[in-house]
């Protein structure tokens, strides 16, 4: 009996004790495992917190009708797309800002000819990699790019429909790249000032080169032609504002000074500007008003204006002159 007794323990020692074995080791590695997890997440938590998404977008929409209004006015309705992005990294000494600043939009009137018009239409990207040298200042490259989307008209004769085409894609567009110092005191506002900035102006369509500033050359021949690019090297400031420090208040705006250095067509200190701000609004989750300007000042870009009586003459001969759009919308929209 006692022999039975003993050959039953040393059994159960030896095939028990694998089993042990092998669920404390299930033990350890699933322990392990929640370690391994929870160490990942805590990593990708540390690496999301670098990272910042903000940005609005909306859709704003239109219509105006008139029944024996004196005044006059068209009846129409308009409907505009829009967004502006920005996606911003900051780790240590190493600071990345990139935006996104768009819109199009379309009118539509069943008293003009033509009826559909293009009412807005905008494409600005930039990106911004900066070293930080000291507390808040920063050697930064930054690379932009400016254009719009569909081909603009001039209207001339409403009853003849008569138009006369002045933008269209990368014509103009334009693309600038520079290094220089940003000062960064917070995450609202940055400023950028570049002695080493490099602009290319370009125009795809040789019809339109004139009225944007491609200066002529000379072929071998002596023949003059305007080529389908400009480059210019010259002095550049920049600065921004994004602010949302208001819940469901978004406001972020921009401004860019350029001169350059040595050009037969433009003189140094002749600054072409271009601000553009936009203010939104979000309440009800999905309904926002919203507010966009855009405010240009280019010495090549030669703009006819017409006399008082409506007609291009010897009043509003072609120069430079201040470019300003305002675009007030009620629609859906969110603010991040």
């Amino acid at each position: 009996m006692r022999k039975n007794l003993l050959l039953l323990l040393v059994s159960v020692f030896f095939i028990g004790a694998p089993m042990l074995r092998a669920q404390d080791d299930e033990v350890k590695k699933a322990a392990q495992a929640a370690i391994d997890t929870k160490v990942k997440s805590n990593e990708i938590k540390d690496s999301v917190k670098f990272w910042k998404f903000s940005g609005m977008v909306g859709l704003n929409a239109s219509q105006t009708q008139f029944w024996n209004w004196a005044a006059g006015g068209n009846n129409n309705v308009t409907g505009v797309l829009y967004a502006n992005l920005t996606l911003s990294y900051k780790k240590d000494k190493l600071a990345w800002d990139s935006n996104l600043d768009t819109e199009i939009g379309e009118l539509y009137s069943a008293d003009l000819n033509p009826r559909w018009r293009k009412s807005n239409d905008k494409l600005n990207i930039y990106s911004k990699l900066g070293y930080e040298l000291a507390k808040s200042w920063y050697l930064s490259v930054l690379g932009s790019f400016r254009t719009q989307y569909a081909p603009g008209f001039e209207y001339m004769n409403n009853d003849a429909g008569d138009k006369v085409l002045i933008s269209k894609w990368a014509s103009p567009s334009y693309t600038d790249l520079s290094i220089g110092i940003d000062w960064r005191p917070n995450d609202i506002f940055n400023i950028y000032v570049s002695p080493v900035a490099g602009r290319l102006t370009f125009c795809r369509d040789s019809t339109l080169r004139d009225r944007y500033g491609i200066p002529e050359k000379t072929r071998e021949d002596g023949s003059l032609y305007r080529p389908a690019a400009h480059a210019a090297l010259g002095l550049v400031i920049k600065g921004g504002i994004n602010y949302d420090k208001i819940k469901n208040l978004k406001i972020i705006t921009g401004v860019t000074l350029f001169t350059p250095y040595t050009s037969k067509v433009q003189k140094f200190g002749n600054f072409d500007i271009d601000w553009d701000f936009a203010i939104s609004y979000t309440f009800f989750k999905v309904l926002s008003v919203s507010l966009m300007t855009s405010l240009k000042y280019y010495d090549q870009v030669m703009i006819a204006k017409p006399d008082w009586d409506g007609v291009y003459g010897s009043e509003g001969h072609p120069c430079p002159r201040v470019q300003f759009k305002e675009m007030l919308g009620l629609g859906i929209g969110y603010s991040f």
